[in-house]
């Protein structure tokens, strides 16, 4: 009998979506996270209040959702705020691009979503029936040991209680610091754009209107982006409540941060120009300092990096989780395939694993660079130069004339 069992460390969404997607295919699998298990009640706790943390997933991942039959249960939840356009301006030259219905073929353009939504509705998912008993949930155990036993018989895991596990293929979707990258010796690329990101969330004078907005400034990017209605008080005036991520440079951040929430609320008002008119609440506000990274290699025998522990990339088009689930798409789809065509002998071949690597790294690294010049462009070190201003004036304009280019602009951000 061969040993396809599969070991996942790192229970977020990327690594909880991987579970689920092989336990719907009748693969024994086990998920380690760290974390400790959630009863009702943390969920509860954790769904009662509004973060302002806040994920926009495309169609393509809203689709993958569906698949796994996750989606249903955000949408039951009604945590979740569609958006059907895309504001992005420039606030110190003329140009700006607006992706709405009349340019992209489909009425919605993605949604925004909690973390905590999604987490919970996935929670649910692999109770059913049709797949709890082909997952192995290992909650609030820590990793103690990896090691790689052979190229047929996979990876020995020890947890923190003792407890060994035995699986032919490990993947590592344990976010940014992976400890299955650092044990695998597998190197980083690193950027640090010496910015910081500051998080919170408000109450605007104006509805957003089912729109998300990014304004591009001279000190980074400020995106409004829709958060749901969650109390009555909410749904009585809808479309008032938006997460925003204000990236800055390191010592603009703290200077904001040490301000009053007041405070902080008039500068991002007038940072975005009144788009939505006055701030009329605040809440939640967080920071995080950013950078780009990406492994130097996604998989080795027997290992798959996805998600977080493989790349991650600027917050300015919000494709992170974005791009972790495109890698969960590729990576059950390279392995089922396979497993199928080996005549249901070989899971996790190496051949498979470099597959995956070839459809993925390669798309992940022009997603990064993108965002890098990007966010050079508009405030790196020479974009305050007089051509550099003039090159983002003319291509902005420019850029939005060109309807089919606009098309295709949002059919990549759609991810379909």
């Amino acid at each position: 009998m061969t040993n396809d069992h599969t070991l996942i460390i790192g229970g977020g969404i990327v690594g909880a979506s991987l579970a689920l997607i092989l336990a719907q295919e009748k693969r024994a699998v086990t998920l380690i996270d760290a974390r400790p298990l959630r009863t009702d009640a943390d969920w509860q706790r954790a769904l009662d209040k509004r973060d302002a943390r806040v994920y926009a997933l495309s169609l393509a991942s809203i689709e993958l959702f569906k698949q796994m039959g996750v989606w249903q249960q955000i949408s039951a939840s009604k945590r979740k705020a569609d958006y059907t356009q895309m504001h992005v301006w420039q606030r110190d030259g003329v140009g700006e691009l607006l992706f709405q219905d009349d340019v992209a073929p489909q009425p919605l353009l993605g949604s925004m979503v909690e973390p905590a939504v999604i987490e919970h509705a996935l929670w649910q998912r692999l109770q059913d029936e049709d797949v709890r008993d082909y997952v192995t949930l290992q909650y609030g155990q820590k990793v103690q040991q990896l090691e790689h036993v052979s190229k047929e018989t996979g990876y020995r895991v020890q947890l923190a209680d003792g407890t060994e596990i035995v699986g032919k293929l490990l993947i590592g979707a344990d976010g940014r610091g992976s400890m299955v990258r650092q044990q695998a010796g597998i190197a980083l690329d690193t950027l640090d754009y010496k910015q910081t990101a500051i998080c919170c969330a408000i109450q605007t004078e104006k509805p957003h209107q089912q729109t998300a907005r990014q304004a591009m400034l001279p000190t980074g990017t400020l995106a409004l982006l829709p958060l749901a209605d969650i109390t009555d008080a909410d749904k009585a005036r809808p479309q008032h409540w938006q997460s925003i991520v204000w990236t800055l440079p390191k010592h603009r951040a703290q200077e904001l941060l040490n301000e009053t929430p007041r405070q902080l609320a008039d500068a991002l008002a007038a940072a975005c120009g009144y788009e939505l008119g006055n701030i009329e609440a605040i809440e939640s506000i967080a920071s995080f300092d950013l950078n780009a990274q990406q492994a130097t290699s996604y998989v080795k025998h027997n290992l798959a990096l996805i998600g977080d522990a493989a790349h991650g990339v600027h917050p300015l088009a919000g494709q992170g989780l974005n791009l972790g689930m495109l890698d969960v798409k590729a990576l059950s789809e390279q392995l089922l395939s396979d497993y199928e065509r080996s005549g249901y002998c070989t899971w996790g071949a190496y051949s498979s694993l470099r597959a995956y690597e070839r459809r993925r790294r390669p798309h992940n690294s022009l997603m990064m660079h993108t965002f890098s010049a990007l966010n050079w462009l508009f405030a790196g070190s020479l974009a305050s130069s007089k051509p550099v201003q003039q090159l983002r004036h003319i291509g902005m304009y420019r850029v939005s004339k060109i309807k089919p280019l606009m098309r295709l602009f949002a059919k990549q951000a759609s991810g379909l």
